[in-house]
């Protein structure tokens, strides 16, 4: 953020700033700490910088575009006095939206494929959640009902849901906006400590069950194909949901925002099959939203809640798939290197807890070669 020259802040000049590439704040001369911040979008709002009680609040007073210079500055004279100005009471605190998209967001140094991945919890889960309410009106019973319903649907999920909205609301304490962060306390769902693998015979029924659920029903095949295809290739959910006709070349699929960066996927003959039969509209996404096919498949898909429940693997996780790909591999003596290759992993430690599985299957060979030694050295009378 960059500010400029310091100046007597009139409504006529409020109006006429133009916004530039970067936001700036423009300060009042005749209020301390009092300045309007112009985003990149042209949305102005006054803010204000300053310190009460000892302590260093950052604060945004509320949109110029609804509000009078002279009404901000009675803001300001009312934070340094402790007392709200008439009428300013519901407007000093803004909308957890307002702030999120507004304060918070902007101010966030993330990389592009972070930023991907945190733009649909944000829309899709605390916007819907808290968005229309004020910050101090968010209460701590409102952020438990939300995380219970969250890890129901998806306990990881849940947990870095919570731990975004524990960083807005952290945010929002240090601005003066809340006297109390409502998610402290909320403990997160426990990690599990066993990677689950399907077994061959899990695999199997899996697969019948969604040739099942897409015979009753056809609108389903998408669904289906997505979960096959993560089974078939390992790749994360949001890898494969945002997965654009343009990154498909033949037997690779060449990712341009996965989660650790571009990266290439190698698909076997049956990946292809799968991404073949889909049908070719106008939607630049293999998978496209059947309401809007600018957009991708929901997140959601409901249809692997039924599948897993049908199938008899309600303990397993969708990213369960991935670990059963990695484990496949390790198992047909893939070394570990090409499987954090395969998988798009950035760190060493993360193909690491695969190394047992690959372990049993020596153990299994041991056994096997060290009962032939023994039947042959009887057999010979040793």
């Amino acid at each position: 953020m960059t500010g400029r020259a310091t100046k007597k802040l009139t409504d006529a000049g409020v109006a006429r700033l133009k916004p530039g590439g970067t936001e700036y704040i423009v300060r009042d001369s005749r209020t301390a700490g009092l300045g309007v911040r112009v985003r990149p979008s042209g949305h102005r709002s006054f803010v204000w910088h300053g310190t009460v009680n000892g302590r260093i609040v950052r604060r945004t007073i509320g949109s110029a575009a609804l509000m009078t210079v002279e009404e901000a500055r009675s803001a300001c004279r009312a934070l340094l006095d402790g007392t709200p100005p008439p009428g300013a009471g519901d407007a000093a605190v803004p909308l957890f939206r307002a702030f999120v998209m507004e304060d918070w967001l902007p101010a966030r140094q993330y990389s592009l494929a972070w930023s991907k991945r945190l733009a649909p919890m944000v829309e899709h889960r605390l916007l819907p959640a808290f968005g229309s309410l004020r910050l101090d009106r968010i209460a701590r019973s409102h952020v438990e009902r939300r995380f219970d319903a969250w890890s129901h649907e998806a306990p990881g999920a849940a947990n870095k849901a919570l731990a975004l909205l524990r960083q807005i609301m952290g945010a929002a304490l240090a601005a003066g906006h809340i006297r109390h962060d409502p998610t402290r306390g909320i403990r997160p769902n426990p990690r599990r400590k066993m990677t689950r693998f399907l077994s061959a015979e899990e695999i199997a029924r899996l697969h019948r069950t969604l040739d099942r659920l897409v015979e009753e029903k056809l609108s389903r095949r998408a669904q289906a194909d997505v979960i096959r295809l993560l089974l078939l290739t390992g790749c994360r959910r949001g890898e494969i949901l945002a997965l654009r006709w343009a990154e498909v070349d033949g037997d690779t699929l060449r990712l341009a925002a996965a989660k650790t960066g571009p990266r290439m996927v190698w698909l076997s003959e049956a990946a292809q099959a799968v991404i073949a039969r889909q049908p070719r509209g106008g939607s630049a996404f293999v998978f496209p939203s059947p309401r809007d096919p600018a957009k991708p498949l929901s997140r959601n898909l409901g249809l692997w809640y039924r599948a897993r429940r049908e199938a008899g693997i309600e303990d397993v996780r969708l990213h369960d798939l991935r670990h059963t790909v990695a484990s496949q591999a390790v198992a047909s003596g893939v070394p570990l290197p090409t499987v954090a290759r395969m998988l798009g992993h950035s760190q060493p430690a993360m193909t690491l807890r695969y190394a047992h599985v690959g372990d049993r299957e020596v153990e299994a060979a041991a056994e096997r070669s060290g009962a032939n030694i023994a039947a042959a050295m009887n057999g010979s009378g040793i």
